[in-house]
């Protein structure tokens, strides 16, 4: 099969969406992190309704899935990359694959920040 670009405006970035939406959905169907992850993500999102939180609030909250589930996505990839290159185990790749892993930690800890500063005042 080989690939042929769309020189179309609308049809080309239809296209895009599409695959888009697959990639998406291939995130959210095999890669448990990604899994738990968005459940989180549905679970704070039912928690906003429940405790009423404010406009500004969401949006932090909205914008923190975002960010923790694109950086996720951007390590699945790093990993799936790192393995179809060099399937066995290289320090190199290993390497590669941990600071893809940090770079995921640093946005699951302020995702966890901002769910405290939302959260923990509701609570008290």
């Amino acid at each position: 099969m080989e690939f042929q670009k769309d020189n179309s405006f609308i049809t080309g970035r239809l296209k895009s969406v599409g695959f888009a939406v697959k990639g998406a959905f291939k995130l959210i169907t095999t890669e448990h992190s990604v899994m738990v992850q968005s459940s989180l993500a549905v679970i704070l999102i039912i928690a906003g309704f429940v405790f009423d939180i404010s406009r500004e609030e969401w949006m932090m909250q909205i914008l923190t899935f975002g960010l923790v589930l694109s950086i996720e996505s951007l390590n699945t990839a790093v990993e799936k990359i790192a393995d179809f290159i060099h399937p066995e185990f290289h320090d190199r790749i290993g390497f590669i694959k941990d600071i893809a892993a940090g770079a995921v930690m640093f946005a699951a800890l302020a995702a966890i920040a901002v769910g405290l500063l939302i959260y923990v005042p509701k609570f008290l």
